[in-house]
């Protein structure tokens, strides 16, 4: 099965100078916990929820007056809506992370998102336990968030 019989073409996005109350606020009325930061059509990054978490909160910092490019997660991992579901999974179960940009192969513009639940509730259960079972390991605490 492809990407794209299966990912979420409808993505919320952030603007850069979005502020984090923004996103949070985007995060809480899609029921989603992460969004691309667009400029234009040109991806930045992405945020999560832990990244709002992490970096904001944990920090100190007010939501209000920080801005999205400030939070940031980049470069973003993504994939191809043209590959197999099972080249996100285990991309997913490599990276430790649970959502990926998918992009157009040959635009490379962003045409949706992957996420571990579209992969479990969609495809074979094998694959989504599988990457379930990397992106759950202890973090390594060298790597970025």
């Amino acid at each position: 099965m492809r990407l794209a019989d299966i990912m979420t073409r409808d993505v919320e996005v952030l603007h850069p100078d979005d502020s984090m109350e923004k996103a949070a606020q985007k995060m809480r009325d899609r029921g989603i916990g992460f969004l691309p930061v667009c400029d234009g059509k040109r991806l930045l990054g992405v945020i999560s929820d832990r990244d709002m978490a992490v970096r904001v909160i944990a920090e100190g910092k007010d939501p209000r007056l920080v801005a999205s490019r400030e939070c940031l997660s980049s470069p973003v991992k993504y994939c191809y809506e043209d590959q197999e579901v099972s080249d996100a999974a285990q991309i997913m179960h490599d990276e430790q992370i649970r959502r990926l940009v998918v992009l157009d192969r040959h635009s490379k513009q962003m045409v949706g998102v992957i996420s571990l639940g579209d992969i479990a509730t969609n495809s074979a259960e094998v694959i989504s336990g599988e990457a379930l079972q990397g992106i759950s390991k202890p973090p390594d605490s060298t790597k970025p968030i």
